[in-house]
C-alpha cells in the first residue's frame, strides 16, 4: 500500500496501547526497537533493495517464542533472563521483512485455557472483559481481535491456537504435527512425544494465515539445515476447489454437547459449502470419551513431575498447584476419589480424575498403542467415507467467564482429537451467539454441567467459529475451505472478524 513501514508500525503500536489498558494482552513491548526497524525498512525500500513478503508488517508472537533481548518466562517468576538470539520461526518472520512489536500473554506453563500468570497477570477478552480470551495463546488472540496486531505466532498442544481464535472472533491454524520446527521456544512437558506442541499463525484474514505459512515453511538457509523441517513444499492453495470436495459434518461429538449457537453455525457452514458444490455428509463419531481419556492420561503420564520441577522456585498459580497435586496422586487414592465423585453425581470430574496420574513405562506403552489403534480406526472410517475435510465445533462453549476454564476441560474435547491425530485443523470465526441460543442444557447435579450453564448465561453477542480438519499434510486444503467460508459469511451482520471494539 501507500503507507510507509514507519506509519504502519506506529499505527499498530497506537492501537495496541489503547487496547492494552483493558486487555493486558501484550506483555513484552518492543515498541522503540520496532520503530527503529521500521525506519530502516523504509530506507531499504527507497534504495530499491529486494523486499520480503512481510516487508514492514508488524507482527506479535506468543511469549514462549525466543526473541533476542526478551524473556520467555511462560509465567514463571524465576525465568526472567534475557535471551541472546531469536528462535528459528522468529528469524524466518524477520527474514521475510516482519517487524516484531511485542510478545503476548500465556497461562503459567501454558497448561490451560485462561491466559493468567504470576509474572504478567490476567488477559481479558476484548468482546467482554469479564471473560477469558482462552489459552494458551490468549494474549495473541485478544490483541489481534482488538486490532493491535495484524498477524501473530502461537502454538497448540490441545487447542491453544484454535480455542482463543474461537473465543475472540479471529482465525488460526494448527498445522500438521512437525510441519513447523519447535526449536527456539520455551516449552512444557519436556520429553513428551505422544503428541506434540505445534506452532502456527493467527490473524483476522485467512489469506494472512496462508501468507504466514508460506513464510514459515520457506527454504531459507536455516531451514535447509534443520533436521526438524519436513521435505514437503508448501502447496498452492489456489488449487483447492470446493466443487466436488467431500465434507463430513459433526455438530456434536457425543461427549460434550455444544451450545445451540455453535451447532447452528456448523450446520450453516455445511449448507454454505453444499451451495458451493461440495458433497456434504453427516459424520457420526464414536469413541470420543476414550480419545479424551487417552489425551488426559498421556499428557499427565509423569504425574505432574515435570510441571513441579519447572515450578520450583516460582510463585505458583493456585489453579496449577491444584492440577499438579491431583496429577501426582497415586492410583488407589485417585480411584477412591473418583468413586466418591460418581456417587455424588459428578461423573465428568470423576472421568477426568480417573484419567490422570503417574504411569509406569509399561502402562504408558500400552496407552500409546491404544492411541495408535484409535487413530487407525479414525483413519479407516475417514477413508471409508472418502472425506476431504470434516466440519466440527472448535469447542463446546463460547468464551467463558474468568476462572471457569479450569473446570470445563471437557468442553475442549473437540480441540484435543486433532492433536492426537497430528492432523491440521483450523478455526474460522463466522458468527456470534444470538439471543435465544445461549443454552439448552438441562439442569444437572454434575458440577461440569452446572459450570457450563453458568458460562453460557449472558453469552449472546460473543463470537463463535467452526473448525476444519483434514488429513496430515493437507494444511492448504484446510485453509482453502476456511477461505471459502470466510468469503461466504463476511457480509453477514454477525460476522465477527475485524468488528470488535474493546468492551
Amino acid at each position: 500500500g501507500d503507507a510507509s513501514a514507519a506509519e504502519t508500525v506506529d499505527g499498530y503500536i497506537t492501537r495496541t496501547k489503547l487496547a492494552n489498558d483493558s486487555l493486558n494482552a501484550l506483555v513484552v513491548p518492543l515498541f522503540e526497537r520496532a520503530r527503529a526497524e521500521a525506519v530502516e525498512a523504509d530506507r531499504r525500500r527507497e534504495r530499491g533493495e529486494p523486499l520480503g513478503p512481510l516487508h514492514g508488517v508488524p507482527v506479535t508472537v506468543k511469549e514462549c517464542f525466543h526473541v533476542a533481548g526478551t524473556p520467555s518466562t511462560i509465567g514463571l517468576t524465576h525465568c526472567r533472563e534475557l535471551l541472546d538470539e531469536d528462535g528459528v520461526l522468529v528469524r524466518r518472520l524477520r527474514a521475510a521483512g516482519a517487524i516484531i512489536i511485542g510478545k503476548t500473554n500465556v497461562p503459567q506453563l501454558m497448561l490451560w485455557h485462561e491466559s493468567d500468570n504470576p509474572v504478567y497477570g490476567r488477559t481479558n477478552n476484548p468482546w467482554d472483559l469479564e471473560r477469558s480470551p482462552g489459552g494458551s495463546t490468549g494474549g495473541e488472540a485478544a490483541l489481534i481481535a482488538a486490532g493491535g496486531s495484524p498477524l501473530g505466532l502461537g502454538s497448540d498442544l490441545g487447542g491453544s491456537i484454535r480455542l482463543p481464535c474461537h473465543f475472540c472472533g479471529i482465525h488460526g491454524l494448527k498445522p500438521t504435527s512437525f510441519r513447523l520446527p519447535r526449536r527456539g521456544m520455551r516449552g512444557n512437558l519436556h520429553g513428551f512425544e505422544a503428541f506434540v506442541l505445534q506452532p502456527g499463525p493467527m490473524a483476522r484474514r485467512v489469506e494472512d494465515l496462508e501468507l504466514a505459512m508460506r513464510v514459515l515453511t520457506q527454504e531459507t538457509p536455516d531451514a535447509r539445515n534443520d533436521p526438524d523441517m519436513p521435505p514437503v513444499a508448501w502447496p498452492d492453495w489456489h488449487g483447492v476447489s470446493i466443487r466436488g470436495l467431500r465434507v463430513g459434518v459433526m455438530e456434536d461429538d457425543g461427549y460434550f454437547r455444544p451450545v445451540p449457537g455453535i451447532r447452528r453455525l456448523v450446520r450453516e457452514a455445511a449448507e454454505s459449502l453444499a451451495q458451493q458444490g461440495a458433497i456434504v455428509e453427516i459424520y457420526k463419531p464414536d469413541g470420543t470419551r476414550e480419545l479424551v481419556e487417552l489425551y488426559m492420561a498421556l499428557a499427565g503420564a509423569d504425574g505432574g513431575a515435570d510441571a513441579r520441577r519447572m515450578l520450583r522456585g516460582s510463585e505458583v498459580d493456585p489453579r496449577l498447584k491444584r492440577m499438579a497435586w491431583l496429577a501426582g496422586l497415586n492410583r488407589p487414592t485417585r480411584m477412591m476419589l473418583a468413586k466418591s465423585l460418581r456417587m455424588r453425581g459428578q461423573h465428568m470430574l470423576a472421568d477426568m480424575l480417573s484419567s490422570l496420574g503417574p504411569l509406569s513405562a509399561d502402562r504408558y506403552w500400552q496407552l500409546t498403542e491404544r492411541m495408535s489403534s484409535a487413530v487407525r480406526r479414525i483413519e479407516k472410517k475417514w477413508h471409508q467415507h472418502g472425506f476431504d475435510v470434516l466440519l466440527m465445533p472448535p469447542h463446546g462453549l463460547p468464551a467463558m467467564p474468568h476462572r471457569k476454564p479450569i473446570d470445563l476441560l471437557a468442553a475442549a474435547s473437540y480441540a484435543f482429537v486433532p492433536n492426537l491425530l497430528g492432523w491440521p485443523a483450523g478455526v474460522v470465526s463466522l458468527s456470534r451467539v444470538r439471543l435465544g441460543e445461549e443454552s439448552d442444557r438441562p439442569a444437572s447435579r454434575d458440577l461440569v454441567i452446572r459450570r457450563a450453564i453458568e458460562s453460557e448465561t449472558g453469552s449472546a453477542g460473543l463470537p463463535i467459529g467452526v473448525q476444519v480438519l483434514a488429513p496430515a499434510w493437507r494444511d492448504h486444503v484446510v485453509l482453502g475451505v476456511m477461505a471459502a467460508l470466510e468469503q461466504a459469511f463476511e457480509t453477514d451482520a454477525d460476522f465477527p472478524a475485524g468488528r470488535c471494539s474493546v468492551n
